[in-house]
């Protein structure tokens, strides 16, 4: 199924579409509720087994639940890959319960990224032939992705191309570029004393902490994209005590690797300036960088297939945030990012979902997908057929 017929379909599918994200959206499943991403992850089975017509595999690792598709008998090619996991507690419905009203789809997890999942399940099902397809849905991505970085890697090496079904960017924009993120813990240990009556005998873990928050800070380089940014402090036991330990955490935010490297690297020289403190430094890369030059090609295709299909251009941009696109392109597959649905308010209470683009998207996703299993290989200029309704 291709080109007007392809998108005339998703309008028609829109129901079902929408009844699918409904049922996701009330199975509410908080990253940190065990039993609750393993009902989030039958649930999400059920729906993608009705489109699919076949059941993933179920993958628990230290009790998170993942789940995977692998379509047909060949070798993957293409991985599409989401999370089914939010960042909303048990209970967020009735605050925030399923709504469409004018055009606008409401609902924890609705725009990250409950609808992502729905349309990647109606992406596949019009696929001539889905042989080569995986499809991986993990269920700690809002954490980090503690459990499942290594089957996200794993399953990104085996493919030419790894499609993720994060929702877009501002306008509907793809998400081309990620900053990569590595996470610190500075702990500092001094020494007590009272602080009236000998304040000299201690050794203040506090003035440690601030010399270390100052140079820590100081590692930031706006001009190249990159923050360093100390977070949470905490030091001492009352306030007549020289404080004996303290502690910082450092949230680090890098538009390369050679960046996240020098970060990584002058972090672990850090060194006591308090005489008598003690100092250490933990943690480090969390994410890698999805760099532009991961997603350059997937772009390129995915313009030549919405002229193709006459669906709006897709544009690209760079984004501060993370997702498991970075540990994809982190093994050196390329990577296009932010193909989920457009709208809004990811983490917030205006988090919503714009109805009428639904249909178009998932038509872009299908037909890139496609294109990407049965066309030139990555590398290879496709050619814009139709642009606008004018031949060029």
């Amino acid at each position: 199924m291709t080109g007007p017929a392809l998108v005339a379909h998703m309008r028609a599918a829109l129901p079902r579409m929408l009844a699918g994200l409904e049922t996701l959206i009330h199975s509410e499943s908080p990253s940190a509720d065990l039993d609750a991403v393993a009902a989030s992850a039958d649930v999400v089975s059920e729906v993608g087994a009705a489109l699919l017509g076949v059941w993933p595999e179920r993958i628990v690792v230290e009790g998170r639940t993942h789940l995977r598709w692998r379509l047909g008998d060949g070798p993957s090619r293409v991985l599409l890959l989401g999370h089914h996991d939010t960042v909303w507690p048990i209970g967020s419905l009735e605050r925030h319960p399923f709504s469409v009203d004018d055009g606008v789809l409401r609902g924890p997890g609705c725009f990250d990224m409950k609808a992502g999942l729905v349309m990647a399940f109606h992406a596949i099902a019009t696929l001539h032939d889905p042989s080569g397809v995986t499809l991986l849905i993990t269920g700690d991505e809002e954490l980090g992705s503690p459990t499942s970085r290594s089957l996200v890697e794993t399953e990104a090496s085996r493919c030419m191309a790894t499609l993720v079904l994060e929702a877009s960017a501002d306008e509907g924009a793809l998400k081309t570029a990620r900053k990569g993120v590595s996470l610190y813990e500075v702990r500092v240990r001094g020494r007590a004393a009272h602080a009236g009556l000998e304040p000299e005998r201690g050794v203040n873990a506090a003035v440690e902490l601030a010399h270390q928050v100052l140079a820590v800070s100081a590692l930031s380089d706006p001009a190249l994209g990159t923050s360093v940014t100390p977070t949470v402090l905490a030091a001492g036991t009352t306030t007549n005590t020289v404080p004996e330990a303290g502690r910082f955490t450092v949230d680090v935010r890098v538009a390369d690797a050679a960046e996240q490297c020098r970060v990584d690297r002058t972090m672990r020289t850090l060194r006591p300036v308090v005489p008598g403190a003690w100092l250490e430094v933990v943690g480090g890369t969390n994410r890698p960088p999805l760099e532009p030059a991961a997603s350059a090609g997937l772009l390129a295709r995915a313009v030549a297939v919405a002229d193709r299909i006459g669906v709006p251009e897709p544009v690209g941009t760079a984004v501060g945030g993370a997702s498991d696109g970075n540990f994809s392109a982190g093994v050196g597959t390329p990577t296009l990012d932010g193909l989920g649905a457009v709208g809004g308010g990811a983490h917030a209470d205006n988090e919503h979902v714009i109805v009428a683009e639904l249909p178009a998207r998932s038509a872009l996703l299908a037909a890139l997908t496609g294109d990407l299993l049965t066309g030139p290989p990555l590398g290879v200029d496709v050619p814009v057929r139709f642009v606008r309704g004018e031949h060029t």
